[in-house]
């Protein structure tokens, strides 16, 4: 019997022997891979698929592993440890400005946080970062208020009223 192939280059080579073919096998010239035509069919095929060149024997399987669940981590939320950034700098800087804008910016981050968290389906880590945030962000931003209004009420002179509106 006469085989064809297809080299990886593209050529067809042939007409060769099954033992001019099994030679090319072993030298790594093909592969179960290159297309294999026999003299006689109405195809083009693979040698893998040719039974003169079938293994003697069928590998034996693996042995059969229990498959494990994927569980696909997914990180921390951004705005969650951003609104907890600013509300730890509102609170440094709160003596000086109340902590604006960084417990304003806090608190916006925090939100927007808890609703992305809240809105997925697989959600990511950062839910106690968001409300550690959105807490201490508000906490200063009440903090920043009462003191600017204890300011204003124990030294209402700092204050001139009459060029403030003009």
């Amino acid at each position: 019997m006469k085989y064809r192939i297809v080299g990886a280059d593209g050529n067809t080579y042939g007409p060769v022997t099954l033992e001019q073919l099994r030679q090319w096998l072993t030298e790594g010239r093909v592969d179960s891979r290159t297309p294999v035509y026999v003299e006689g069919a109405t195809n083009w095929t693979y040698i893998s698929l040719l039974p003169e060149f079938a293994p003697a024997q069928p590998p034996t399987p693996p042995a059969a592993s229990p498959i494990q669940p994927m569980v696909l981590r997914r990180g921390t939320n951004g705005f969650a440890t951003a609104g907890l950034v600013c509300s730890l700098l509102a609170w440094t800087i709160c003596c000086c400005c109340g902590g604006l804008p960084f417990n304003l910016l806090g608190l916006v981050f925090s939100i927007v946080a808890l609703v992305q968290i809240s809105a997925q389906a697989d959600p990511q880590d950062g839910r106690s970062l968001a409300i550690i945030g959105l807490v201490l962000s508000s906490l200063s931003l009440l903090f920043g208020l009462f003191y600017g209004v204890f300011q204003l009420a124990t030294n209402p002179g700092s204050i001139n009223w009459s060029t403030s509106f003009q």
